[in-house]
């Protein structure tokens, strides 16, 4: 049997319908029950609700520790996807908690139950610092402690750690480091996360863009991937999961046009977003509402950072969904 966490989220809900559709026999650990709707919606957006109530649903929390015993029994491989993803940061210490404590305790449930195989949903964000000399942001790029990082990108490294720790313990493990992912269209007007809130942003009438760029990649591709170096004899590698490098411009435009709403026609420079960071974090005090643009979401607008996927077409061949294609058929969904 599999485990999923994170099995109510963009990259769990998906995985779980593809595992499901390639034969496998799937337990799902969530903390809400009415989260399980999220992902019921991904099973009857694709027109596979039948395939729904084959999940084995848990009530369990990668930080409560007596209720993972309950879902390691019978099982054999591991997808970790349960993850904080935030850049607010007031939300530092949570992050370092559900992602660095969460990710050590399900490898030392892994370890003890002598699981086969795990692999851990990262990011691009955990990957190194180019060099000068260096152009492409690769699986062998060092991390630069002396360079700032995002509080995110910090606690997504050190549960890096606790996975080749799992390793050096005798687990076999792969790490998945997607870029920026790409998930259907939402059909609802309520707050969206992750490229729900890009598509709703753009349709609530966005007016600026930024010609920063970094990696893409449709949600179906992770999910594929993730499960063909799952049921490989690849192990103890990590791998970068990009379809292409591209301007956010780029990718505004083709969701503007997708959804017949007008482009973002102001260009938002690195000034603008800075002091828009900086009103933010004002703004955000002074009526203690939630952070809509921090520093580190402000620099990533506008920095041009390049990510190799060569090492992951090298070992599975793999054709990547073109980004601005995927968008254009999600519509129709």
């Amino acid at each position: 049997m599999v485990l999923v966490t994170g099995g109510t989220g963009l990259v769990g809900a998906h995985l779980l319908l593809h595992l499901i559709e390639n034969g496998q026999t799937v337990r799902a650990i969530y903390r809400n029950q009415t989260n399980i709707q999220k992902t019921k919606s991904v099973f009857e957006l694709y027109k596979k609700a039948d395939l729904f109530d084959k999940i084995d649903w848990l009530e369990a929390d990668i930080l409560d520790v007596p209720s993972l015993e309950s879902a390691f029994i019978d099982i054999e491989y591991v997808y970790h996807c349960a993850a904080l993803i935030s850049f607010d940061p007031k939300e530092e210490e949570a992050l370092r908690k559900t992602n660095i404590e969460g990710t050590a305790n399900m490898i030392n449930f892994s370890i003890a139950k002598g699981i086969k195989k795990f692999c851990f949903i990262s990011s691009i964000a955990a990957l190194g610092d180019l060099a000068p000399h260096e152009t492409y942001i690769t699986e062998e790029t060092d991390w630069n402690p002396e360079k700032p990082h995002s509080d995110y990108a910090i606690s997504k490294y050190g549960a890096e750690m606790e996975v080749w720790r799992g390793l050096q313990e005798g687990l076999d493990v792969i790490i998945i480091n997607p870029g920026v992912i790409l998930g259907p269209i939402p059909k609802t007007k309520k707050h969206e996360q992750g490229s729900g809130e890009i598509y709703q942003r753009v349709a609530n009438g966005l007016s600026f863009y930024t010609l920063g760029s970094t990696g893409f990649i449709t949600i179906n591709d992770v999910v594929k991937i993730a499960f063909e170096l799952m049921k490989s004899d690849i192990k103890n590698e990590r791998f970068t999961l990009i379809a292409d490098n591209i301007v956010f411009r780029d990718l505004l435009n083709t969701i503007a046009d997708t959804l017949k709403v007008k482009r973002p026609s102001i260009h938002a420079k690195p000034l603008f977003m800075n002091f828009l960071w900086i009103a933010d974090l004002l703004f955000s005090t002074i009526f203690f509402q939630k952070r809509s643009i921090t520093k580190a979401t402000a620099k990533a607008s506008y920095s041009t950072n390049l990510y190799s996927n060569e090492k992951i077409k090298t070992a599975l061949g793999t054709v990547f969904l073109d980004v601005h294609q995927y968008i254009k058929d999600v519509s129709k969904l």
